[in-house]
């Protein structure tokens, strides 16, 4: 029972069975409090429920907490591989009880798990309590039958909890275990506490009080238990080892850094290959948790982990990337209790391999700079600013990599120097971009922009996360708060709203507290990751530091994720069915539906659209996980990634993937690689469904479809369906004949306008009466027949004139048809005269007579018209006149 997986299962099965509910881990990405940048503690995803702000169905509960301590005022990273108990990310079991059980069960707990089920001498053990905590005294000796020298009682904050300034907080009451006289140390509290003998493994937290402003302490209604026991201690005392490193679990990842690397265990190297082992667990954890590696905030801190750890591989001897070829054996320790790290496993060893191969580049460089600027140098100096900052902003060595390796010589660098250098490229590059002709409003978001740091997103994960307020900027200036009713733009150091962005809109949702409620109406990225939230307080007045819930509008991100991930599917499904020369030229994915623009010559037929369609819903029938990760734009792009149009890339970018392909070149392969930073469905399946609307054209060698996806393209094909049923039944029809019915209703149709346009024309030849056709005029050698008509359309004017024209013999005819007001005048010259009489020109008369302009045709059959029906018969005497003169 000593392993690691068995103790984290045995420890949340005893409290299983004395009624706590097993929660899972939380993510280290705190969603729940934006004062911490990762999550450092068992009780972290449970403040909210300590605090009363949210409850939950149940009143016990146990977890194994992952934990990260690298970042902010939790920082061990300086001392991981060097201290027999140092790590960056760490297991903390804990019990927690929410206003039930409180002191005693909570001491009885404990001690049952380590001396019966633990099997822990009791004689080993020894606990603190605060100085005045008579009860928790009492506890022990009764529960524990602990003597008086093993209760130590401790009168500093060591043994006080405080959750902040206010709030809940209590006594606490550690328990240490004594790893024997051979070891140096003494007791806690005693002149030798930081030795190693007396180790603490477990902390009892007791939440007693509430802290009120002002300094007083009151009695809660339902004090609580929070409780922290660290794995991988416990693991040693259980495995009757004293350092960390030598439990069962970090001597396989030890060991599998020995066979990949090639440099034993040896007293030189044994620091680098805890190093290693160390950060490969932070590294993995936090990419399956979404952190990427980059310059600012958690991903920079990330950095700063895998980093270390690649330097000490090249301490070691490595010469290419290594670190990714533990992870196997880390998934194979770790991987059951947390099954994210399976699920992550790609994006984490392509994360690792394109890391470590861009820093091997810059360690070389780095170092190689270091030792010239440093040969001269001895113990005790201090390497000056401006060439630590110049191997930062020149050549990429971060400075705490340059700290790192001059570490060994007890050399330092200046500080001061080095910050005083990145104030004055800050300052230039302020200067630089005021010039740059960007909009004034927004030159307030740069200086913010520079002052904060980007914000982080959390949005790929979660929807609801908790934020604080950075910057209030209103009017396009920074202000302190927001009133009720008030205009704003809000800046967080953290947030889950997508700021919009390469096509995708931004999102829309609440910020709120006690008291205060901030409409996001749109959420926008400026300034190079600032992520900007517009809207308007609708109660109370927000200020600057203020704590905030946000939450996502959860339906309409939805709808972006699916029409978002529809557009790759329809992306790739034109490439397949018109060719590989199609490219995205633009896109909108809005909540409500999509528009993808793309290069082609011509229009896409009734068939070909039929079938992109088809391609996009077989994907989302496969309901395939939608996979991230994260790779060297370049080499993203040679594997067949395609870049999206408008979209910046730095040198490292997301890929994401979807599908199987079932068809064609790519059949078995990955049906859709593309780069892209917008949010996307967790599995095909939740597109729903895809449906083109049109295809049409922007402009030259460009067209565009719209589409919609899932409920919204529902709803359009079940109106679609309700509108077929009724002209079916309209019809007196089954839905299947609706097309020959129609077809032959046209066929009727076309057959009466023919009938009717026939009668028309005998019509009109045979007179007013029908009973006998007009006499023609004789116009000098000319004979002339003109006819004003009521009722006849103007495309059938020039059949009329045919008849006419035949009827005649040699003559010209005209012809003014009115309807609506509107006059059409045709006038047709029979062969014999053509050559001395042209049509246009006398229908050009007609023409001018009834308001009109121009006309055309030949000089055997000329058309116009005009507005003016009521002078119809001017438009024939016009004609009369011309062929008279």
């Amino acid at each position: 029972m000593n392993g690691v997986n068995e103790i984290r299962s045995a420890f949340l099965q005893y409290f299983g069975k004395h009624g706590h509910e097993q929660i899972a881990s939380s993510p280290l990405v705190p969603r729940n409090d934006p004062t911490l940048m990762f999550t450092n503690a068992g009780m972290v995803q449970f403040k909210n429920v300590f605090t009363g702000l949210e409850s939950r169905p149940y009143n016990r509960a146990a977890t194994s907490q992952k934990c990260v301590r690298a970042g902010g005022k939790h920082n061990d990273l300086d001392n991981v591989g060097y201290t027999a108990r140092h790590h960056t990310f760490f297991e903390m079991l804990g019990n927690f009880s929410f206003g039930d059980y409180f002191k005693e069960n909570a001491i009885e707990l404990a001690w049952n798990l380590i001396t019966k089920e633990f099997g822990l001498p009791k004689d080993k053990l020894l606990v603190t309590v605060y100085h005045t905590d008579e009860d928790a005294a009492n506890f022990w000796k009764s529960i524990a039958g602990l003597p008086d020298d093993r209760i130590i009682r401790i009168a500093t904050s060591d043994n006080f909890w405080a959750m902040g300034d206010t709030g809940p907080c209590g006594p606490c009451s550690e328990i240490f275990y004594d790893h024997g006289d051979h070891v140096w140390g003494g007791p806690p509290g005693s002149l030798e506490e930081d030795g190693d003998r007396f180790i603490e493994i477990w902390n009892l937290v007791f939440m007693q009080f509430e802290q009120m402003p002002g300094g007083e302490r009151v009695e809660l209604p339902r004090p609580s238990i929070d409780t922290g026991m660290g794995l991988e201690r416990v693991a040693a005392v259980l495995q009757g080892v004293h350092n960390n490193y030598d439990i069962d679990l970090f001597r396989q990842l030890i060991r599998a850094s020995v066979d990949v690397i090639g440099a034993p265990i040896t007293d030189e190297t044994v620091a680098s290959h805890r190093v290693i082992a160390d950060h490969l667990r932070a590294t993995a954890f936090l990419i399956a948790d979404g952190v990427l590696p980059s310059n600012e905030g958690r991903g920079y801190v990330l950095r700063r982990i895998m980093r270390r750890a690649m330097r000490h591989a090249k301490l070691l001897g490595a010469r290419e990337p290594v670190i990714y070829k533990l992870l196997p054996t880390l998934i194979g320790e770790m991987g059951r209790a947390y099954p994210e790290l399976g699920r992550a496993e790609a994006l984490i060893s392509e994360t690792l391999q394109l890391e470590e191969k861009r820093f091997l580049v810059t360690l070389d460089r780095g170092l190689s700079l270091l030792n010239d600027a440093t040969q001269s140098m001895h113990a005790g100096d201090k390497l000056d600013g401006e060439t630590a900052f110049k191997l930062y902003d020149t050549y990429g060595f971060p400075l705490d990599l340059t700290q790192d390796a001059l570490r060994a010589r007890d050399i330092h660098v200046d500080l001061t120097g080095f910050q005083d250098a990145m104030a004055r490229q800050k300052a230039e590059a302020r200067a630089s971009w005021a010039g740059s002709g960007e909009v004034s409003d927004e030159t307030v978001y740069f200086g913010i922009r520079e002052r904060l740091g980007a914000t982080e997103f959390l949005g790929y994960d979660t929807e609801t996360a908790e934020g604080q307020v950075a910057a209030i900027v209103v009017n396009g200036k920074e202000v302190e708060s927001a009133a009720e009713g008030q205009e704003a733009s809000v800046v967080l150091n953290q947030t889950p709203f997508y700021g919009e962005s390469g096509g995708q809109v931004g999102d829309m949702g609440v910020l709120k507290a006690e008291g205060v409620t901030f409409n996001v109406s749109s959420t926008q990225k400026v300034a190079g990751g600032l992520f900007v939230h517009r809207g308007q307080v609708s109660r109370g007045t927000l200020g600057v530091g203020a704590a905030l819930e946000l939450i996502v509008d959860h339906g309409r991100r939805s709808n972006i994720r699916a029409n978002h991930s529809a557009t790759h599917l329809l992306h790739e499904g034109l490439r397949e069915v018109l060719g590989t020369h199609v490219a995205q030229k633009g896109s909108l994915v809005s909540p409500e539906r999509l528009r993808f623009d793309f290069s082609h010559p011509k229009p896409m037929d009734d068939a070909e659209l039929a079938e992109v369609e088809r391609l996009a819903n077989e994907i989302v029938l496969q309901n395939a996980p939608v996979e991230t990760r994260l790779m060297a734009v370049d080499d993203a792009i040679a594997m067949g990634a395609m870049a999206l149009f408008g979209e910046k890339y730095g040198d490292e970018v997301r890929v994401v993937s979807m599908g199987q392909a079932n068809e064609g070149d790519k059949k078995g392969k990955t049906f859709s690689v593309e780069l892209c930073g917008g949010t996307h469905v967790r599995g095909t399946g939740d597109i729903g469904l895809v449906h083109v609307l049109s295809e049409s054209a922007v402009g030259a060698g460009v067209r565009r479809i719209e589409a919609l996806t899932g409920s919204a393209a529902r709803a359009y094909l079940q109106e679609q369906d309700a509108r077929v049923r009724r002209i079916a039944a309209s019809l007196k029809v089954g839905a299947a004949e609706i097309a020959d019915r129609v077809d032959g209703l046209l066929e009727e149709r076309r057959k009466l306008e023919r009938e009717l346009a026939d009668a028309r024309r005998k019509l009109a030849l045979a007179g007013d009466g029908g009973s006998a056709a007009p006499a023609p005029k004789q116009l000098g050698d000319v004979a002339f027949l003109g006819r004003v008509l009521e009722g006849v359309p103007a495309r059938e004017l020039k059949a009329v004139v045919d008849g006419m024209k035949q009827g005649l013999g040699s003559g010209v005819v005209a012809v003014v048809a009115v309807d609506d007001g509107k006059a059409s005048v045709v006038v047709g010259v029979t062969d014999d005269l053509t050559s001395k009489i042209n049509a246009v020109d006398l229908v050009r008369a007609a023409a001018e007579a009834i308001g009109g302009k121009g006309g055309g045709g030949r000089p055997d059959m000329a058309q116009a018209g005009g507005p003016d029906g009521d002078k119809a018969e001017l438009a024939i005497s016009a004609v009369e006149k011309l062929l008279a003169a």
